[in-house]
């Protein structure tokens, strides 16, 4: 669907203002948006999966770890696709007001794709340098958002989300090194064509969310602060968007319809789109490909061999 197409439907969530500032600027901040009772039973089952963790030396399919990660201080950079690892996820993730916002902006007709939980430690929670999403999954239009539900408390502080304003309407980046090797992120020189000094920060208090579209670059600081930062990731895309490389993040839920009907159309936008490269086998992480990290052949076969599981699970479903 088109921006214009998608603002003819009612709204379910957000006043047609805020979608109309979406569809201009390619983010949105919504405070408090996500009732208590779930943002409680987020940080409980949250809680519950960096207990998992304090017996891990290495990163692996599930759990990617920062470096100083230990069993007396866990230190989680990420947990890849939540969904698959606990039923919560996937009911936050399918029927909250979180897809009701995505039908707000994609259109009624809503499509998931992937789930991830970015930890963002205190002391020192490592940087997610600028990038924009799309190239890592690409699809055929550019419809893709990303949905983030603070489950504490942000302040400026915690390294908040930054996004660059209208940059989802300017210049699709090459996520390539001079080596012709994926990094997932903008080179310094191409910073220099980024308007850095607009950058806005999402903060807010615990329920608030982030949202973003699949173009727009975004990327957040160290978090040097002494308070955590947990960011509870969701994307989406309208239905008619169809996805044409493999899912560096896969899941069983991929392709479930959670608003509305499936398409019977494919809604093609003209403008190209950067190809990644093949996640088919797996995926380290986005941490890991921005600091060029290399992980070792027991880390990428386990990688594989939760891929191929996840994707086993989706063909007999």
């Amino acid at each position: 669907m088109t921006p214009e197409q998608v603002l003819e439907a009612p709204p379910k969530v957000l006043t047609q203002e805020q979608r109309q500032s979406y569809f201009e600027n390619g983010y949105l901040l919504v405070e408090s948006v996500v009732p208590e009772d779930l943002i409680a039973r987020a940080r409980q089952v949250t809680a519950e999966m960096v207990e998992r963790t304090r017996t891990l030396t290495k990163s692996d399919a599930v759990f990617d770890l920062e470096p100083g990660h230990s069993a007396d201080s866990p230190r989680l950079r990420r947990l890849t696709s939540p969904v698959e690892h606990h039923a919560f996820y996937w009911e936050f993730a399918s029927q909250s007001v979180i897809a009701d916002l995505a039908a707000d902006l994609v259109g009624p007709d809503v499509k998931f794709h992937h789930s991830k939980l970015n930890f963002k430690w205190a002391g020192g929670g490592e940087e997610v340098k600028w990038h924009q999403d799309i190239s890592y999954w690409p699809h055929t239009n550019y419809s893709p958002l990303t949905i983030g539900a603070y489950i504490y408390d942000v302040g400026p502080d915690q390294a908040p989300l930054g996004v660059i304003p209208g940059s989802h309407d300017g210049e699709l980046f090459d996520q390539y090194n001079d080596k012709d090797e994926w990094v997932g992120c903008l080179s310094d020189e191409q910073l220099e064509r980024v308007a850095l000094g607009d950058a806005e920060y999402l903060m807010g208090p615990a329920g608030s969310v982030t949202i973003h579209n699949c173009r727009t670059v975004h990327g957040s600081a160290p978090n040097d602060s002494e308070r955590g930062r947990p960011l509870l990731l969701n994307a989406y895309s309208a239905a008619d968007a169809f996805t044409y490389t493999a899912n560096p993040v896969p899941s069983r839920h991929m392709g479930a319809i959670v608003r509305g009907k499936p398409a019977r159309y494919a809604h093609h936008d003209p403008r190209p789109c950067q190809v990644p490269p093949d996640w088919s086998g797996g995926y380290t992480s986005l941490f890991a490909l921005q600091q060029e990290e290399e992980w070792d052949a027991d880390q990428l076969d386990a990688v594989a061999s939760q891929t191929s599981a996840i994707r086993g699970k989706s063909a007999a479903e």
